[in-house]
């Protein structure tokens, strides 16, 4: 039975790499990605164009001969069922973290558009600390730069209605750029043990972890499981199918894959102890939803569901098909807690060696 085919432009400007043309693919999956490259062709155009603006310098908007500000901010977000990325005109009612702090920085009245670029681009129902962002801001009638404090304040003041708020504002050069200069992202997924309903959590940690009726986990084999991760290698198996999934190279360096104790967030006051844990991953960046699909196999090696060298198997197939189906980790559990820059991408701004988007040094 031959299989059908589906038309896909891979003809991108950036020449990245396009799984599409791997021989080693079986039919099916490369059929199963030319079709959900296919039926996500609008949705991956729009949020192509938007990258190559922002990659390409067209993102500055200011009028010439009027003085320009590049601000970046950094700000937090809670269970965002939209996502942090700017929705896409066609979906009507909806709206994104992006889509709010644009509406919030339009309200300041500048006399440029408005286009903001965000750093990490969390799917929906992913938390942030802190994610950061850059845009370009010019005041009406020559009017000097807002303050970094009042800036914070002002778009607080507008973003009132929603659960996202703005943690620090500094000025940055005008080549910085907040996706591609960030050096590195950081995120942690919260798992509580010992919960056979999410109604037994305290309310502070309620869709903020991932609840788990087992009451112990075989943490010695999920460390020698992470340890298979960390290192420059294809993840391809680990990578949700997506419609920007053709431009993308499945190759990743994780830096960091830890698992350490944790803790509820009142487990001072809460009138029984409930045993946490946190999973660390660093890398520069990551594929979609290579977090949570990382998260579900190692919790799988901890619930005894998957051997350490079944792990290793799927992780050498770099197949996004060849991972079990259901495996991943949901989205309340995992929160994005720090984007770094280098401090000479920043600018004086500040004395530190280097720039922690969280502004804490304990994250």
């Amino acid at each position: 039975m031959s299989l059908p085919t589906a038309r896909c432009s891979l003809n991108r400007p950036d020449g990245d790499w396009c799984p599409l043309t791997r021989s080693s693919l079986s039919p099916l999956s490369r059929w199963h990605r030319d079709t959900i490259c296919e039926l996500g062709a609008r949705q991956a155009d729009y949020y192509y164009a938007a990258a190559t603006a922002a990659e390409t310098g067209e993102r500055r908007s200011c009028t010439v001969g009027i003085k320009c500000v590049i601000l970046c901010v950094l700000f937090e977000y809670h269970y965002f069922c939209r996502g942090v990325v700017k929705v896409p005109p066609h979906q009507l009612g909806r709206k994104g973290v992006q889509d709010h702090l644009e509406d919030a920085i339009s309200r300041l009245r500048p006399l440029n558009p408005v286009s903001l670029t965000v750093s990490s681009r969390t799917d929906a129902g992913v938390h942030a600390l802190s994610n950061s962002a850059h845009f370009d801001l010019q005041r009406k009638n020559d009017k000097p730069p807002f303050t970094e404090d009042i800036l914070v304040e002002a778009l607080n003041f507008h973003l009132r209605p929603e659960q996202i708020r703005i943690t620090r504002a500094l000025r940055v050069p005008d080549d910085f750029h907040a996706r591609f200069r960030a050096q590195s992202r950081t995120y942690i997924y919260r798992i509580a043990l010992g919960i056979s309903h999410h109604s037994l959590l305290p309310l502070t940690d309620h869709n903020l972890c991932w609840n788990l009726r087992n009451t112990t986990l075989d943490v010695g084999a999920m460390r020698e499981a992470a340890a298979l991760l960390v290192g420059t290698q294809d993840f391809s198996s680990f990578r949700a199918v997506n419609s920007d999934m053709p431009f993308k190279s499945p190759v990743k360096t994780l830096d960091v894959a830890s698992i350490e104790p944790g803790s509820s967030f009142v487990h001072a006051h809460f009138h029984r102890a409930i045993p946490f844990w946190e999973l660390t991953f660093t890398s520069r960046s990551f594929l979609y939803k290579q977090v949570r699909r990382m998260t579900g196999a190692l919790v799988a090696v901890g619930r005894g569901q998957l051997s350490v060298t079944q792990l290793q198997e799927i992780l050498e197939v770099r197949d996004s098909l060849a991972f079990p189906q259901g495996m991943a980790a949901p989205a309340h559990g995992l929160f994005l807690t720090r984007v770094d820059y280098r401090q000479t991408d920043l600018s004086q701004q500040t004395s530190e060696e280097q720039f922690v988007s969280s502004g804490n040094s304990e994250d």
